[in-house]
């Protein structure tokens, strides 16, 4: 398979709303935010008195917030590589992370080294279709500013996947003001290693340029692809530094309740100072809700150049928060089969499309975000891509149910199955059958009560693994 460009043609849909001048109605501009491992219950929201995120909040009293939605793997590299492809990690071939383990082990790498390792080689494979892609093709003004994750080399960067700007990282993660990741220079300018900016809180930057992206194409259809990188962990050797996000210090005088200390502990197998757990969750908070403040800025604009009715504001988190975070009432964090590592926070807002201050619980996931904006943009679906999701505005809309009615999910030995309100984990952290409508927190384990409906979900899950092993191969971890 060639790139779209070159295959591909995206059909426009005749039926086009026609407003009463006679003058067809622009498509919506689409803005996509993401979080990077937050909390099922780290929002006002959806429940916390903590964390400070009045902007998230306010968007969720004008949308839909939706408690049962779901991402494809329970961390960021698959989990984001489907957001773009709408398909599963399994059959768009970017289904475990891109990253050198080494790091845990305190390794670091002259730039010589770093240039031949997974990490900096590997990536989405080219054959593979992003939505970003489609919608410039529909005429939509593209870009993504924050956390790529889709590889590094200049053929996997956003502006050679239908981006016509990117400002960001392309890796997993990295310290919030250096912008190394583990001591590597990382973050991008379109398709150009940059320093530039080294020294501001990437947040800043991030917000700066989503700002810039929307007052320069307000009179044009846009996709705004916003990925933060907050509040992961920063990806920075000094122990120290390293097992906490990081925050501004406005941002962490917001919570005088915890210390910002460090302590006794160990690091790469020796004793070390490290950050305290309160340090770890005042870091944490405080990045969220700086992020919520970058956010809050986005969305005011959108305000003022009167686009807001005609936007669609997507947010969620990439996947289940790690050891920090809260993910009350769920089982689980990130890296997990359990619902605290797959099953994230979700707002959506359209206005006059989606109920203001609605809450769905319908069964939805990431796989559905590709269908549903090609539709509003005016797109079909490529005819011959096979795609693991449908178009859920009407469900949010409240207008109809959803069609989804299973899962699957599976990272190395782990696997997890959810068919209807059944859910089904074999992992090295624990196993079980559970009924979701009535034990969210995944406690009770029904296998031995109910041995058919187990058999029911691991058959389905088989024949999903069928499925998966015969399309079409991507790479690049697939040997084909």
């Amino acid at each position: 398979m060639f790139r779209l460009s070159s295959r591909i043609t995206v059909f426009v849909i005749a039926v086009i709303s026609i407003s009463h001048a006679g003058v067809a109605a622009p498509p919506p501009n689409i803005v996509l935010i993401v979080s990077d491992d937050q909390g099922y219950r780290d929002l006002g929201c959806f429940g916390s008195d903590e964390v400070k995120t009045p902007h998230l909040d306010q968007l969720a009293k004008q949308g839909v917030r939706c408690t049962d939605f779901y991402v494809t793997w329970p961390a960021c590299t698959p989990s984001r590589g489907s957001i773009l492809t709408g398909r599963y990690p399994q059959r768009n071939g970017l289904y475990d992370m891109i990253r050198n383990d080494v790091a845990d082990y305190g390794k670091t790498f002259t730039a010589e080294e770093y240039a031949v390792t997974p990490e900096r080689v590997l990536g989405m494979d080219v054959q593979e279709v992003m939505i970003s892609e489609v919608l410039k093709q529909s005429g939509y003004a593209t870009a993504v500013f924050g956390k790529w994750d889709g590889g590094q080399l200049r053929r996997f960067l956003p502006l050679q996947n239908g981006f016509d700007r990117y400002y960001g990282f392309a890796n997993t993660g990295i310290d919030y003001f250096t912008h190394e990741r583990y001591g590597v220079p990382s973050m991008f300018r379109d398709n150009q290693p940059t320093t530039a900016e080294q020294g501001t809180y990437c947040t800043y930057l991030f917000q700066t340029e989503a700002a810039r992206f929307v007052k320069e194409h307000k009179d044009q259809p846009f996709f705004l692809y916003l990925p933060f990188n907050a509040p992961h962990g920063a990806s920075n050797l000094d122990p120290k530094i390293r097992g906490a996000a990081q925050a501004p210090e406005r941002y962490k005088k917001m919570y005088p309740q915890y210390r910002d200390n460090l302590v006794k502990g160990k690091r790469y197998g020796q004793e070390a100072l490290v950050p305290s757990k309160q340090k770890a969750r005042l870091e944490y908070l405080a990045s969220i809700t700086c992020m919520d403040d970058a956010i809050g800025e986005v969305l005011g604009l959108l305000e003022e150049y009167e686009l807001a009715d005609n936007t669609l504001v997507i947010f969620f988190s990439d996947n289940g928060g790690s050891g920090i975070a809260d993910n009350s009432p769920l089982r689980g964090r990130k890296g997990l089969m359990f619902e605290g590592g797959i099953r994230v926070p979700f707002i959506a807002r359209y206005p006059g499309r989606i109920p203001a201050d609605s809450v769905s619980n319908e069964f939805l996931t990431a796989l559905e975000l590709f269908p549903m904006f090609a539709r509003l943009a005016g797109a079909k679906l490529p005819e011959d891509i096979v795609y693991d999701g449908f178009d859920m505005l009407p469900v949010l809309t409240g207008e109809k149910k959803s069609e989804r009615t299973e899962m699957f999910w599976e990272r190395r030995g782990d696997r997890a199955a959810r068919v209807g309100n059944y859910k089904w984990v074999q992992s090295q952290r624990g196993t079980g059958l559970y009924d979701l409508s009535s034990d969210i927190g995944e406690k009770h384990d029904l296998s031995a009560e109910n041995p058919e409906m187990l058999a029911q979900l691991q058959t389905r899950f088989a024949q999903w693994k069928k499925e998966m092993a015969a399309a079409e191969p991507r790479g690049p971890f697939r040997d084909f």
